[in-house]
């Protein structure tokens, strides 16, 4: 049956209104009113989000790289927005038009939502935990120089094998383009190469926004403090400005190994914020760029 129906006809018959405002109500509780709609539709949010501001730009993201979902409360005009990418969402709208039931089975991972909808999240999710962020930005040219014996070049598909190498550890910056092909058909990945050609260090556009770029950076664990992560994010940093957006960089202010690499960049303080984790774990403050600088 249809629980969203608001008609007292369905099944081919007629139901008494009342009790059929009550069935209506009990399948409400049991399943979420958020629905799935397809991209292509989603691109008539795209006013919402902006102008956008420097962080978490998940919506965006999904919209111009096709890489993620939307749900929505209702079509064609809908009040609550759900965007999702990697586990990554955005929540925005009127909170008081869906319940913390309606919550449930969307949502694991990093929210980040309107301060309206704080309320609800915990009473869908008890056990949240809350990420404090900070936020920066890159308003001139980066600072950085590629190690002695080392190449950092732009990724592209030929360098396929190279990615799908990597460990863990690093390849997880390839997940809001879908993962490793996705990224290198992109042209927003760039990597450090050494001497026998193995790919040691990536940096990317991790959310894809209309004035801002996120980067994300990781670097395989025994080249580590070298500056091939630093490297890499130059690179990205100066194609973000060429193609006229500004460089964001997200970060915990407990990651200072993550802070070092921003300065010596030269992104600074735009704004501290703070995502919802939900049913998952928090990263610690290392996971990583890290032991070391990069």
């Amino acid at each position: 049956m249809d629980c969203y129906t608001s008609k007292s006809t369905f099944l081919g018959k007629r139901w008494n209104p009342r009790l059929l405002a009550a069935l209506l109500v009990k399948c409400r509780m049991v399943n979420s009113s958020l629905f799935e709609i397809p991209l292509a539709q989603a691109a008539a949010l795209r006013e919402r989000f902006l102008p956008d501001e420097p962080g978490p730009l998940v919506a965006l993201h999904v919209l111009q790289t096709k890489n993620g979902r939307f749900h929505v409360n209702q079509w064609p005009y809908p009040t609550v927005i759900l965007a999702e990418t990697a586990g990554n969402y955005a929540l925005c709208g009127t909170a008081s038009d869906i319940v913390p039931a309606d919550l449930y089975g969307c949502v694991r991972g990093f929210v980040a939502a309107e301060r309206p909808f704080v309320p609800l999240l915990h009473a869908a999710f008890p056990e949240l935990q809350v990420w404090q962020r900070v936020i920066l930005t890159l308003e001139h040219a980066p600072t950085a120089i590629v190690p002695s014996g080392y190449t950092v070049r732009q990724l592209t598909t030929a360098d396929l094998p190279q990615l799908q190498q990597l460990s863990d550890e690093t390849s997880w910056v390839a997940k809001t383009w879908g993962g490793l092909a996705g990224l290198a058909a992109s042209g927003v990945g760039w990597g450090a190469f050494g001497e026998n050609g193995r790919l040691l260090s990536l940096a990317n556009t991790f959310f894809l926004g209309h004035r801002y770029e996120d980067v994300g950076i990781a670097t395989e664990p025994e080249a580590r403090g070298l500056g091939l992560g630093s490297a890499c994010a130059a690179a990205v940093c100066h194609a973000i400005q060429q193609r006229g957006r500004t460089p964001s960089w997200t970060t915990s202010p407990d990651n200072e190994a993550s802070l070092r690499v921003a300065h010596k960049l030269g992104f600074r303080l735009h704004h501290t914020d703070q995502l919802y984790v939900i049913n998952i774990p928090i990263p610690a403050a290392a996971q990583k760029i890290k032991e070391g600088t990069d």
